[in-house]
């Protein structure tokens, strides 16, 4: 069976070393003001945070870049469409259409934000390998379905995309071309029907093998968190800079 690829989550950082809760704390208190941010010069400051903690947790840049690069991809196609249709000051024509200042601007702000908040969480949160990410959240006081939900589907997305692969090796042995016509649409909706059956009977063999073994609604781990004073240190300069982030765009959005 495969896993997840968790190329952060292996280092001696001091961000790895940190409590997996104070960093999911972390994440929440600096992402949520920076993807509400309205103003430019927070969103800059808040990209800046987030280049630090990527910095800070010794992250390799290549993969940091190739994970903006999809990231990015998505925003790319924003810049078609926001600078021609924000009303404002013209900045230069292309035809019929105008682009303008103020939808540049809006563009630049949200690739600015986009980035910073998915930098943040590749340091704070990319560091926390899966195992211990479940427990953390436990701890925090998220429901334990929602911890539930993220375990099962770690361990097995893997095992059904296994039976995806052998079905499609089953229809490409029996002849099976993919084109644009009726036929092929039905081969791959009795496929699709085919997989979410075959995940719905592995679900209740899962179960059943659980209620075997005792299981009564909650996961227990032998993973054992413990936050030190650096930790708490680490909680309260996040919490500054995303005091500043909030109060910068305050002034900022007073003064424009």
């Amino acid at each position: 069976m495969g896993s997840l690829t968790e190329p952060f989550a292996t280092g001696d950082s001091f961000i790895h070393r940190m409590d997996p809760r104070i960093r999911l704390a972390c994440g929440l208190i600096l992402t949520i003001p920076a993807a509400l941010l309205t103003e430019s010069r927070p969103a800059w400051l808040a990209l800046a945070g987030g280049l630090v903690l990527m910095k800070t947790a010794r992250l390799d840049p290549l993969l940091v870049l190739k994970r903006l690069l999809v990231v990015n991809f998505f925003i790319l196609f924003l810049w078609f469409f926001l600078p021609f249709t924000v009303p404002g000051e013209p900045v230069w024509d292309l035809g019929p259409l105008h682009a303008t200042a103020q939808g540049i601007d809006r563009a630049l702000l949200i690739t600015v934000k986009s980035n910073a908040v998915v930098v943040m969480l590749m340091a704070l949160l990319g560091t926390i390998s899966v195992q211990n990410l479940g427990p953390a959240l436990q701890k925090l006081g998220v429901p334990d379905k929602l911890c539930h939900i993220l375990l099962f589907t770690y361990r097995y997305i893997f095992t059904i995309h296994e039976e995806y692969t052998t079905m499609r090796q089953a229809m490409r042995a029996r002849g099976f071309k993919p084109r644009t016509d009726s036929h092929t649409y039905r081969a791959y909706a009795w496929l699709v029907g085919m997989l979410l059956v075959k995940s719905w009977d592995r679900a209740e063999r899962v179960q059943a093998a659980m209620r075997c073994r005792g299981f009564r609604g909650r996961f227990y781990t032998l993973a054992t968190f413990e936050a030190h004073g650096s930790d708490y240190l680490f909680l309260a300069l996040c919490s500054a800079l995303s005091a500043a982030l909030v109060y910068m765009s305050f002034i900022q959005g007073r003064l424009s």
